[in-house]
């Protein structure tokens, strides 16, 4: 089942230990989605600075 603990890798292995495993993998999931929200902000600010503001021309 997708929601399931994953079984440890050997009987000994406790709750600490799986969550040490856990941790130590990092956050590699919650990085690439910061990452990837961050270049949509990026891309959308030019997207409009190229789309509104350039077309206006100059202030004068």
């Amino acid at each position: 089942m997708l929601n399931s603990l994953p079984s440890p890798t050997s009987p000994a292995e406790t709750e600490d230990a799986a969550i040490e495993r856990i941790v130590r993998a990092g956050p590699s999931g919650a990085i690439a989605l910061a990452g990837i929200s961050t270049a949509i902000v990026i891309l959308l600010w030019f997207a409009f600075y190229f789309i509104v503001f350039l077309p206006r021309g100059t202030i004068q």
